[in-house]
């Protein structure tokens, strides 16, 4: 009958190979042998689940490390009666992969803000420019068709910015008299330019 004992570079054998548990038990009181023996029964599984959420191989291959470091520096918070270590280390690998994927995916949205803030459309200013003259060319045409009172009220409300009671004070008329004429100065316009409500 053949015992196995511990060996210092193996670790605990007892006929049978190590858990995960008894790894990762290992693995919190500093034994590398039993880190290297973990990461070889696990890195395979730990792996394909951050492959399959991050899709790019150089990524995953990012995060399984950082998995593993973080596995190697807080084994200690493993506790067997929450569950297998296999389960609480794809845990650790699926809450690490989510974290890239927002991370990258904040990082895009940045760059997508940034972009179309700095963002500067080509802008035809002659064309702008003549736009405005010809709108103004028809306002004008416009307002010569309104009677002189109503040019008078459009002219001092809507071209120099006074208020009703402001129009009525220079006009030497009632509030009412100058809505009148706004109202009715504003109607002949819209019919003079062609605009439709």
């Amino acid at each position: 009958m053949l015992v196995l004992v511990e060996s210092d570079v193996g670790g605990a054998l007892s006929g049978t190979a190590d858990s995960n548990e008894q790894r990762l038990t290992r693995v919190a009181q500093g034994d590398r042998a039993a880190f290297a023996a973990l990461y070889d029964a696990t890195a395979a599984r730990v792996f394909g689940l951050v492959r399959r959420l991050l899709v790019d191989s150089a990524q995953a291959e990012e995060v399984t490390q950082e998995v593993y470091l973080e596995i190697w520096q807080s084994a200690t918070r493993y506790e067997a009666t929450r569950g297998s270590a296999m389960s609480w280390m794809l845990t650790l690998a699926h809450r690490r992969a989510v974290d890239r994927i927002r991370s990258a995916q904040s990082s895009r949205d940045r760059d997508t803000k940034i972009g179309i803030r700095d963002y500067d459309r080509e802008y035809d200013h002659v064309s702008e420019t003549v736009e405005v003259r010809l709108e103004s060319e028809r306002v004008k045409r416009a307002l010569v068709k309104l009677t002189e009172l109503q040019r008078q009220a459009v002219v001092l409300a809507y071209f120099r910015g006074l208020s009703h009671s402001e129009v009525a004070a220079l006009l030497h008329v009632p509030v009412g008299t100058v809505k009148t004429r706004l109202r009715d100065g504003m109607i002949r316009l819209r019919d003079e330019m062609g605009v439709t409500s």
